[in-house]
C-alpha cells in the first residue's frame, strides 16, 4: 500500500505514524500498511524496539514499536493476545520487519490488529532500528521546537500589546484569535472577569461568549472529577503570599477548534504575563489606597489644614459638594499583617459602596490596621442611614478580602460627627482612637463615636497604674471568686448594670428564675461589701467593668 505525504503535527508537538513512514529509515524498508490504514494520523510520542513477549508491560502509550516478531509467539492465541495487549496499551503503531521469523505476517495478527484499530506495518527489507529511532526522535524534537516557537510568537504578541498600552482584554483576544475559541478570565472562586471570542466569533455558536460561559459553568458544576474535557484551565499565580496562591484563572473553551498541546502552552505563557499585569495593578491599587490613607491621617493629625484639604482631596478624586462630611474609621485586628490583602480590601469596599450613592474617599493604613473614610452627605439627617449602609459595605468588603476574622476579632466600625473640613479633621482623629478603644466590646454593625467617650478615656488611661488599682479595688473580689468558683458572678453583675438594675429583665436575659438572681446579687454585695442600689457604687462598678478590658 502506498504511503501518502502528511505534514508534521507541529501543533500537537509530535510526529504522525504516516510521517514516520516517510522518513528515510523506514522508507528504505519498503513499508506496507496491512491494518488500520485510516489511523496513520496517530501521534508518535516515542520509538521502542523489542523482541520479548511481555513488551506491552514496558510501554506507556504513544510508542512506535519496532520488532522482528520474535516475541509474537508461534500459536494464533499467543499472537492475538500479543496484539491486543499492545492495542490496550495505546501504542501508535506496530512495525514488523519481515525476515527469518515471518516472510509475511500471519492472517491472525493482521485480523487482530484490524479489529483493534491498531496500525500494523510490515517491512519488506531489513533496516537498522537504531537509525529509525534516531530519525523519528529527531523529528519529534523538531516538532516540539516548532510548537514552542508558535507559543513564543503568541507570547511576544501579548507582550507587544501590553507595551503598546493594551491590557488584559487584548491579551485574551490574542489567545482567542490564535486558538479560534473563546477565552475567559475568572476569579479563583469562578466569577467571570473578562471574556474574548476567537477569530471565528462571527459564527452563531460563538456570538455570545457569556452564554458559552454559563454553559461551561453548568458543565463544571455537574462534574466532580475535574474540568470538562473540552476546556483548558490554567491558574494565574500571585493571589497571596503562599506558594500555591492563585490570583485568577484563564479558561480556554473548545467550541469551533479542537484543543491542542500548543494551545495549552500558549495559555500557560499568557498566564505568566497576566500574573505580572495583575500584580502591577494590585500594587498600583495599594499605593493609591495608601496615598489616600496618608492624606486622611495627615488631615486627622493636623498636618493638613482645613483650608488646604479640599484642593488636595479633589486631586484624589473626592468632590463632596457643599453638604457635611461624615468621618468613618474601620479598625481591623492589630495582629493583621501590614502585607495583607489591602488592595483587594480597598477595591471590594469601594465596589460595595458604589450603591450608597454618596461621594467617598477611602484609604488604608496597614501599619495601624485602619481603613479611614470621608463621605459627602447632602444633609445631617442622612447620617444614620448612610452609616448603616457604609458599615455593611465595609464588613462585606472585609469578608470578600478574606479578612473577616483577622486576628480572631471582628472589625470595628466607628462613625464620627458630621461637619465641615475642620470637624472632619477632629472627627477622623476621634473615630480612629475610639475604634481602637472599642475593640473587645460587644460586636455591633457600627458604633457612634459620641457614645464611646468613656471607653476612650479609660483606654487612654490604660497605662496608668491608678486605673488597674481602681479596677482591683472595685471588682477584685469578684474576679478572684470567678477564678475559683462556679457559677461566675461577673456576667451577672454586667447584665444587671446593663439593664439599669431592672431585675426582671436581668433574669430573663440570663435565663434565671427570680430567686436565683436575688441570691447571686446578694452574694455579689457580700463579696464587694457594697450596696448595689447606691448610685455611686453603680457608677464605680460600671466604670471598673469597662476598664478591665484595658488592664487585664
Amino acid at each position: 500500500m502506498a504511503v501518502k505525504a502528511n505534514p508534521l503535527d507541529t501543533q500537537g508537538g509530535g510526529i504522525t505514524v504516516q510521517r514516520a513512514l516517510e522518513l528515510p529509515g523506514l522508507r528504505s524498508g519498503l513499508p506496507e500498511v496491512v491494518a488500520a490504514s485510516d489511523r496513520l494520523n496517530r501521534t508518535v510520542r516515542w520509538v521502542h524496539a523489542g523482541e520479548v513477549p511481555n513488551i506491552a508491560s514496558l510501554l506507556k502509550g504513544g510508542e512506535l514499536l519496532l520488532t522482528t516478531g520474535l516475541g509474537l509467539g508461534t500459536r494464533p492465541a499467543e499472537q492475538r493476545a500479543f496484539v491486543r495487549r499492545l492495542a490496550d496499551r495505546g501504542i501508535a503503531a506496530l512495525v514488523v520487519e519481515l525476515g527469518p521469523r515471518f516472510s509475511r505476517l500471519p492472517a491472525t495478527i493482521v485480523e487482530t490488529a484490524r479489529a483493534a484499530g491498531l496500525p500494523l506495518v510490515q517491512l519488506h527489507r531489513e533496516v537498522p532500528f537504531v537509525t529509525v529511532t534516531e530519525e523519528v526522535h529527531t523529528e519529534i524534537v523538531n516538532g516540539h521546537y516548532a510548537l514552542l516557537q508558535q507559543a513564543e510568537e503568541v507570547h511576544l504578541r501579548c507582550t507587544e500589546a501590553l507595551l503598546g498600552g493594551g491590557g488584559i482584554p487584548q491579551v485574551l483576544s490574542i489567545l482567542a484569535d490564535f486558538t479560534g475559541d473563546p477565552v475567559f478570565l475568572e476569579t479563583p472562586d469562578g466569577q467571570l472577569l473578562y471574556a474574548a471570542a476567537g477569530a471565528a466569533g462571527s459564527e452563531p455558536a460563538l456570538a455570545d461568549p457569556l452564554q458559552m460561559w454559563e454553559g461551561l459553568r453548568g458543565q463544571r458544576e455537574a462534574r466532580e472529577d475535574g474540568p470538562p474535557a473540552n476546556a483548558v484551565l490554567v491558574d494565574v499565580p500571585g493571589g497571596g503570599h503562599g506558594t500555591g496562591a492563585v490570583r485568577a484563572r484563564i479558561v480556554l473553551l473548545a467550541v469551533s477548534s479542537p484543543l491542542l498541546p500548543v494551545h495549552r502552552i500558549a495559555v500557560e505563557r499568557a498566564a505568566g504575563i497576566l500574573a505580572v499585569v495583575l500584580m502591577q495593578a494590585r500594587q498600583e491599587e495599594e499605593l493609591a489606597a495608601r496615598g489616600r490613607g496618608d492624606f486622611l491621617t495627615d488631615l486627622a493629625e493636623g498636618r493638613i489644614t482645613a483650608e488646604d484639604a479640599p484642593a488636595q482631596a479633589r486631586v484624589l478624586g473626592f468632590k463632596p459638594g457643599d453638604g457635611p462630611l461624615l468621618p468613618v474609621v474601620m479598625r481591623l485586628a492589630a495582629e493583621l499583617s501590614p502585607t495583607g490583602n489591602w488592595a483587594v480590601l480597598a477595591r471590594a469596599v469601594l465596589e460595595e459602596l458604589s450603591s450608597v450613592g454618596v461621594p467617598v474617599l477611602l484609604g488604608v493604613r496597614p501599619v495601624e490596621g485602619r481603613v479611614p473614610l470621608l463621605l459627602g452627605l447632602r444633609s445631617e439627617s442622612e447620617r444614620t442611614a448612610v452609616a448603616d449602609r457604609v458599615a455593611a459595605a465595609l464588613r462585606a468588603g472585609v469578608e470578600r478580602a478574606g479578612l473577616e476574622r483577622a486576628g480572631g476579632h471582628p472589625p470595628v466600625v466607628v462613625v464620627g460627627v458630621a461637619g465641615g473640613w475642620a470637624a472632619a479633621s477632629a472627627g477622623l482623629r476621634h473615630a480612629a482612637e475610639t475604634a481602637t478603644a472599642a475593640q473587645g466590646l460587644m460586636d455591633r454593625p457600627w458604633y457612634d463615636a459620641r457614645r464611646l467617650d468613656i471607653d476612650l478615656l479609660l483606654w487612654r488611661l490604660r497605662e496608668h497604674p491608678d486605673l488597674a488599682a481602681f479596677v482591683d479595688r472595685a471588682i477584685g473580689p469578684l474576679r478572684a471568686h470567678d477564678r475559683a468558683s462556679r457559677p461566675p458572678l461577673l456576667p451577672t453583675l454586667e447584665t444587671y448594670l446593663a439593664h439599669a438594675g431592672r431585675k426582671a429583665e436581668t433574669a430573663r436575659e440570663l435565663h434565671l428564675n427570680r430567686q436565683t438572681l436575688y441570691n447571686r446579687l446578694a452574694r455579689i454585695s457580700e463579696l464587694l461589701g457594697t450596696d448595689l442600689d447606691d448610685p455611686q457604687t453603680v457608677l464605680a462598678l460600671s466604670l471598673a467593668l469597662r476598664a478591665r478590658r484595658h488592664t487585664s
